[in-house]
């Protein structure tokens, strides 16, 4: 079976920092699902062209052509890389019109990494209070990390690496939930046998004893 792993990004630049964050993130998510043992497809599909067909949808009800086309293969995702710039400490409405335009049940149960890019690292936290409870009131499954990337973090030095180690984690984490793998570094504690658990129990205290302690 081949996984379906869409990567979606809000770009708006040519070249765009979100789009090469979402690129490099797809490109890893993809990796470890393959070396999870699954075969894998990535489409991506770019917010920026599709800004008049979103503007037209959002007046007529309807999408038509490439937006069309960019919803269907969203909802019939396996897996979903999302990258949204920042703007006014939240995801941008270009992204947010997208996410709209998206049927209310399309991304129920999917694993979804999301991201986000802004030129200063004070933006970190629309990680955690803008897109997690975006995908979360879609009942979207989101992977624990979140991958932001300020413009530091492009450059050489201990920003890059630091954010190359950030990408991994996530795109372990989405392959994880896709291939139904466990996420944890240290392996689960096997369930014992009830009874056994029983007999291990020490002996109840007597009701007399408690009432009359020595």
């Amino acid at each position: 079976m081949t996984r379906s792993l869409v990567v979606v990004s809000a770009g708006l630049g040519v070249p765009s920092s979100t789009t090469a964050l979402a690129e490099r993130l797809g490109a890893a998510a993809a990796s470890a699902l393959r070396d999870a043992g699954e075969r894998v497809e990535v489409t991506h599909v770019e917010l920026r062209p599709l800004a008049h067909a979103l503007a037209d949808r959002m007046l007529t009800g309807f999408a038509t052509g490439d937006l069309d086309e960019a919803l269907r293969t969203v909802s019939r995702a396996d897996a979903l890389v999302v990258a949204t710039p920042v703007f006014t400490a939240s995801y941008s409405g270009l992204f947010k019109t997208f996410v709209d335009a998206l049927d209310p049940d399309a991304l129920v149960g999917t694993p979804v990494l999301v991201a986000a890019t802004a030129g200063t690292a004070r933006h970190s936290l629309v990680i955690d209070h803008a897109l997690r409870p975006l995908f979360a009131y879609l009942k979207a499954v989101v992977v624990p990390t979140g991958v932001f990337a300020a413009s530091e973090d492009f450059g050489a030095g201990g920003g890059q690496d630091a954010l190359g180690s950030r990408i991994d984690r996530a795109a372990g984490e989405l392959a994880a939930l896709v291939a139904g793998l466990p996420t944890r570094r240290t392996p689960l504690r096997a369930v014992s046998d009830p009874a056994e658990d029983v007999d291990d129990l020490p002996e109840p205290v007597p009701f007399e004893q408690l009432l009359h302690p020595r």
